[in-house]
């Protein structure tokens, strides 16, 4: 597959549905590659395919892709790249049969294939799985894609695998990896996690953001070798940076503790090492793998009830107490039998004092409304909220005019028997190659902790905030919130490891003084990860919260003041 043997060059030309769509263009005209990958599905993604094809049997798939290929197959043809991406979504046969029309009407030879069987749905009774689902999706490895490519295949679309199977797929396929080279696999885990999120391994989301050029950041590719070790790097004279630092924002994105579980091999995130070969090139190795677990990860979508929101704008004098007497108006007017399930206020002072524009001298009072009915968060709702409008505080107006309400989904996690899933390779000239699972399996491991270092030296302290000497990075994983910090020094790593404890985080953001949190330690990244869980409620789909998906609880955290060491400072 690769022009040079030795190496694999997979890039990345898509982190999520809605991604720079000339990307893909981009990719493919900025320097040598094997293999482009595309990342399209992400758990609230699949809802969004759901209600597509609930619309219409025939959608279900990352639409945007199939306009991509209009621009690019053939050019991606003339450079013999190939082509692996997750956008078939809940639809991957659909997609091949799109792509391979396509193909003819553009006078293009491409060979499709596609990966099937992570579709539960079909399945669900005799799975165990809830009634009411949506779309229920095992999350599978990457030996499918690895079948689609060694038969022929010029373009692969599959529906949910993991994020890192894209990298993991044409690795197996190109260096004829079995399920008994775990350390290769788990360096391709490793490095294709780095690159599925496209520009956030070169900058983009990155906490030092200011160090670089990131106005318009090139998106990565990984040098993959024979024994699972990369480089991870970019097209030269692209945008952006990468670096120890954006390498290591990635790996600590939506992780947890040590064990990194897959579909074809547990990787230890406690073995990895990055060292800087030298201007945009960063070279993993010593990854350690470890057999995976007998089950698969399935996704669960299903519609959760109705949600409403109306944001009440209060200037300028006695915020309080304007927000005191919207809410009691609004109660008073809402009769008994109407109110919703849940009704979550909150005040964001957003407000200056002695304020030079009016914008900025507003806070915003946020009303969130969620029942299973939707007329309860409909009409009689909105009504309520405005008809205080000439008889509640002064300076009343809403952000927006209240509007019907809307349906919101959930996404849960359920495992089942990867024996049970019919995981399916199907083949350009319509062959169907069943996929077995990973033959040797293990328990699900038990948490494992790193030493702590060596305390640092005692010394004196300045209050500062906590971004000045660490980075963060935060994600979500349904309704739990992940929250990665790391150091920038030896010395940065001491401190940080014994003062930012789970009590220490609690009190630094408070919203999370009542959740279960759980602290890991990754010495080799001078890190530590926090799993905050349901900080997030029933997902993002919920907006259970601000920041639904804790993109920038990281940012928070780093913006919160604590006695750090001069010395660091």
């Amino acid at each position: 597959m690769a022009r040079d043997g030795t190496v694999l060059r997979i890039g990345n030309a898509s982190g999520f549905y809605g991604d720079r769509f000339a990307a893909v263009r981009e990719m493919l005209t900025g320097g040598p590659l094997d293999v482009l990958t595309g990342d399209y599905l992400a758990e609230l993604t699949m809802l969004i395919l759901a209600r597509d094809r609930l619309k219409d049997p025939s959608l279900g798939y990352a639409r945007t892709f199939l306009r991509q290929m209009e621009e690019c197959l053939g050019l991606a043809r003339e450079r013999d790249v190939k082509i692996v991406v997750n956008a078939g979504g809940l639809n991957p046969a659909r997609l091949a049969e799109e792509l391979r029309a396509l193909a003819r009407r553009l006078g293009v030879e491409a060979a499709v294939a596609h990966v099937e069987g992570d579709d539960l749905l079909p399945r669900r009774a005799e799975l165990g799985l809830p009634d009411g689902l949506l779309a229920a999706n095992a999350y599978l490895g990457g030996f499918g894609v690895a079948a689609c490519l060694a038969g022929g295949a010029d373009v692969v679309v599959t529906g949910r695998v993991t994020d890192a199977a894209l990298v993991v797929g044409p690795g197996i396929a190109h260096f004829g990896w079995t399920h008994e080279d775990l350390d290769a696999l788990a360096g391709a885990v490793v490095a294709g996690h780095v690159l599925e999120c496209g520009a956030q391994a070169t900058g983009g989301n990155y906490a030092f953001f200011q160090e670089h050029d990131v106005t318009r950041p090139g998106f990565p590719l990984a040098e993959l070798h024979a024994d699972g070790s990369s480089v991870i790097t970019k097209h030269p004279g692209t945008g952006g940076a990468v670096t120890t630092g954006t390498v290591t924002a990635q790996l600590l994105y939506e992780t947890g503790g040590p064990h990194y579980l897959g579909p074809d091999v547990t990787a230890r995130l406690d073995t990895v090492r990055l060292t800087e070969e030298g201007p945009d090139r960063i070279r993993i190795d010593g990854v350690r793998g470890e057999a995976p677990p007998p089950t698969l990860k399935a996704g669960l979508n299903r519609l959760g009830g109705h949600l409403n929101e109306v944001v009440f704008l209060l200037t300028g004098l006695d915020i309080e107490a304007k927000a005191a007497l919207a809410r009691r108006q609004f109660a008073e007017a809402l009769p008994p039998g109407a109110r919703p399930a849940e009704l979550r206020w909150t005040l964001a002072r957003t407000d200056h004092p002695d304020a030079p524009t009016e914008e900025a001298a507003s806070a915003l009072l946020r009303l969130a409304a969620r029942d299973p009915d939707p007329a309860r968060v409909g009409r009689e709702l909105g009504r309520a909220a405005v008809e205080s409008g000439l008889s509640g505080y002064p300076g009343f107006h809403l952000a927006a005019p209240p509007g019907p309400g809307a349906p919101y989904g959930v996404f849960s996690a359920a495992y089942v028997d990867a024996k049970a899933v019919e995981h399916t390779a199907v083949l350009p000239d319509g062959r169907r190659i069943a996929v077995p699972p990973a033959p040797v399996t293990t328990a699900r491991p038990e948490p494992v902790e790193a030493e702590l270092p060596e305390p640092p030296a005692a010394g004196p302290t300045r209050r500062a905030p906590l971004g000045l000497v660490a980075g963060a990075r935060s994600g979500d994983k349904g309704g739990d919130a992940n929250l990665g910090v790391w150091a920038r020094s030896a010395d940065g790593w001491r401190w940080l490891a014994h003062t930012l404890t789970v009590e220490r985080l609690r009190e630094l953001l408070p919203e999370t003084a009542d959740l279960p949190v759980t602290r890991h330690l990754l010495p080799n990244l001078r890190a530590v990860n926090f799993t905050l869980t349901g900080l997030l409620g029933e997902g993002v789909a919920a907006r259970h919260r601000f920041d639904p998906q804790a993109k920038a609880l990281g940012e928070w955290l780093r913006s919160r003041h604590l006695d750090i060491p001069e010395a660091l400072l």
